[in-house]
């Protein structure tokens, strides 16, 4: 009931006396002018605007009696004042299904002290902070204990536990409705929904088999590897995780426009294709152990793909240990994870466990401030930078998806070994797929195919009409080079033979990995390298690599399988051979950096200005058996050369603004960059 008090009363202050109406209007505007004013929540960056961020799960248990327990407002404000993030990711629902928070709709873990998440929210709106959820989305244990038919059906008949279907109620009955609660009851700017391409499974329930037949006009259903129809019922299961995107994302999205969400490893290499759901951004957590080299490879995937993206440190490593927080990373060694996502426009986060009652081990924010710290200084001239193309290596999407039989697994070693050499090389390299290229292949001097053993016929088409056309194309490996074989002028003869045979570059010698081919030779190809039966140049020889000239370009193969070799070895007599053979089809690039094999070039421009990014990847980072490192080898000198029509203004190195001495002569800058630490950024002024 509404109470009329009169026109003397004041709700905040009580009544007022005996005064006009015009009087008590004059009295409330004056107490209102000397009442502190209440001041507007800061604006929030929109997850397409952030660059830095940071990320705690601890996927709630049954364990979990206590949430929120040892949640304060003093602890969140710790980590917001220490880190300065543009948004912190927090748990609320892991892949055992059971919700950190009190939800109405969902599954939650067993007690609660109170709605720490609310607090959460609270706090981070008021210092301007941007709050996203992790949510665990195809992969929901509980559900589908609750919900057996709920669960994708095993190839063996069998529910799938983890594994969720896109043919059953999950979706519109839990996923949808929980995701709508935490917009509209909450009020949280987004989710990075976890556990969705990589968790997928094919699935063999009733509804899914009915519509696979459907679908294709398939009637036995394949049952395994191997087996007639398996490629086209992985692409069928594939296309109902596309379908899952499209619908869960609409349907929040219909009554909460303002909710961002990312599938998490969606359309990045784990599901390398181009974007055809309406994700806000693109995000994964790359390896917690070979962290340099998996962010290598995503960071240059995901910088073509078209959309906001950022990558995941995970901030500890799990080799050997339990996610306890005790073999957390150093500072510097999170720096140089940071760098290589940095070096490519990208924004990056970094992973902290919470404790089993959802607080913050607060113990790692110094870790993370110093990482922070690092990052910030070099926002303004990496975030959003654009790659200028120079050597494009191919992840084929249709070759992919033929050499998967999970729907979206990966096994990368036919394409890492060459990425790491070329990178090694100091070749500015783009990770991309066929539908990067089509339509747009000369803006790239040198496009490298890795192995693989199928194109589609209208990409093989244009791809050999770019070399026709004044391109270079290099192929990699017997297979890949089998598919080009009148282009090369190399007949293969016999078939794939896979015992070792010895690669000479140099005047040394290394063993081969996989698979090689000999071939008859057209009169005009050039040969590079030589691979010898026997560890010795008596022995009988083949050719390593064929150069042909086609129309106004070249195209060239090695006839060995380059790239697991190279992985187990990283040899340099592997590595000198494959650059020689790139520096013979493009012997120009716009930047040439010599002095170390241990920096990673990455040539941008931002802003107008060419920024040349160099990372350092000298030292173990590799070696799991010792992931924790508390310093990196410092590497320098570095010898410059930047080609430029004119002579630029100026030429500094960022962060600091230094300025660089520099000649020019002949078309190009030559400097010398004495030391590189862990990043810095060369910026050629040309105005």
């Amino acid at each position: 009931m509404t109470l009329d008090m009169g026109p003397n009363w004041d709700p905040k202050a009580g009544p007022i006396g005996s005064l006009a109406e015009a009087q008590v209007a004059q009295v409330k505007a004056i107490r209102a002018a000397l009442s502190p004013a209440e001041k507007p929540a800061p604006k929030r960056l929109t997850r397409a605007e952030s660059f830095l961020g940071i990320h705690f799960d601890f996927h709630a248990g049954r364990d979990c009696t206590e949430i929120g327990k040892n949640t304060t407002r003093a602890m969140i404000e710790n980590v917001l004042t220490r880190v300065k993030p543009d948004y912190i990711q927090i748990d609320c629902k892991g892949h055992p299904g059971l919700s950190s928070y009190p939800t109405k709709v969902g599954n939650p873990a067993p007690g609660f002290v109170g709605d720490p998440l609310r607090l959460f929210r609270q706090v981070t709106a008021e210092r301007g902070v941007g709050l996203y959820m992790h949510y665990s989305g195809v992969w929901d244990s509980e559900a589908i204990r609750l919900h057996p038919d709920w669960g994708a059906i095993n190839a063996d008949g069998k529910v799938n536990g983890n594994a969720t279907s896109f043919f059953g109620g999950y979706d519109d009955q839990l996923l949808i409705p929980q995701l709508c609660e935490l917009a509209g009851d909450y009020g949280l700017d987004g989710a990075w929904v976890d556990g969705e391409c990589w968790a997928s499974v094919p699935d063999y329930g009733d509804k899914a088999i009915q519509a696979f037949r459907a679908a294709t006009g398939i009637q036995e259903i394949p049952r395994k590897p191997g087996d007639p129809k398996w490629y086209e019922f992985l692409q069928f299961n594939r296309e109902a995780f596309r379908n899952h995107l499209r619908h869960y994302i609409a349907e929040v999205k219909k009554t909460n426009p303002q909710m961002q969400i990312c599938s998490n490893w969606a359309f990045t290499d784990h599901m390398p294709e181009a974007v055809c759901a309406p994700v806000d951004w693109l995000s994964g957590d790359y390896s917690p152990e070979d962290s340099v080299n998996s962010a290598r490879l995503s960071a240059r995937y995901l910088a073509h793909q078209g959309k906001p993206w950022d990558l995941m440190a995970w901030s500890f490593t799990i080799h050997g240990e339990k996610f306890n927080g005790s073999n957390q990373k150093t500072a510097v060694q999170l720096q140089r994870e940071a760098a290589v996502v940095l070096a490519l426009g990208g924004g990056f986060q970094a992973y902290f466990t919470q404790r089993r009652d959802g607080s913050i081990r607060e113990e790692f924010m110094p870790i993370m401030a110093e990482v922070a710290q690092f990052c910030r200084a070099r926002q303004a001239i990496c975030h959003r930078a654009e790659p200028v193309p120079q050597v494009a290596l191919l992840y084929s999407t249709a070759s992919h998806y033929r050499e998967m039989n999970g729907l979206f697994a990966r096994d990368l070693s036919r394409i890492n070994g060459t990425l790491q050499a070329l990178l090694e090389g100091q070749q500015s390299v783009d990770v991309v797929s066929e539908h990067h290229l089509m339509g747009r292949m000369k803006d790239w001097p040198l496009i490298v195919i890795a192995e693989c053993d199928y194109l589609e016929p209208a990409f093989k088409k244009e791809l050999i009409e770019y070399v026709q056309n004044g391109g270079n194309l290099l192929i990699v490996g017997p297979q890949a080079a089998g598919m080009f074989a009148d282009e090369l002028g190399v007949k293969p003869k016999d078939a794939l033979q896979s015992q070792p045979r010895y690669l000479e570059h140099g005047g040394a010698r290394v063993a081969t990995q996989d698979v090689w081919q000999a071939g008859y030779l057209d009169a005009r190809v050039r040969i590079v390298g030589t691979m010898y039966e026997e560890n010795d140049a008596a022995s009988s020889g083949l050719p390593a690599a064929t150069i042909m000239h086609l129309g106004k370009g070249k195209i060239a193969a090695t006839w060995f399988s380059f790239s697991r070799g190279y992985l187990s070895t990283h040899s340099p007599v592997s590595r000198a051979f494959l650059n020689d053979l790139v520096r013979r089809l493009f012997p120009n690039p716009l930047v040439e950096v010599k002095g170390s094999s241990d920096v990673d070039v990455s040539v941008n421009r931002i802003r107008g200005k060419l920024a040349i990014n160099l990372v350092n990847t000298a030292g173990p980072h590799a070696d799991t058996n010792k992931p924790i490192h508390d310093s990196i080898p410092v590497v320098g000198p570095l010898e410059i050369t930047i080609r430029a029509a004119n002579k630029p203004v100026a030429i500094t190195v960022e962060p600091g603004g230094q300025m660089l001495p520099f000649e020019y002569q002949d078309g190009a800058a030559k400097m010398t960059l004495p030391t590189l630490e862990i990043h810095r950024v060369i910026v050629v002024d040309e105005k």
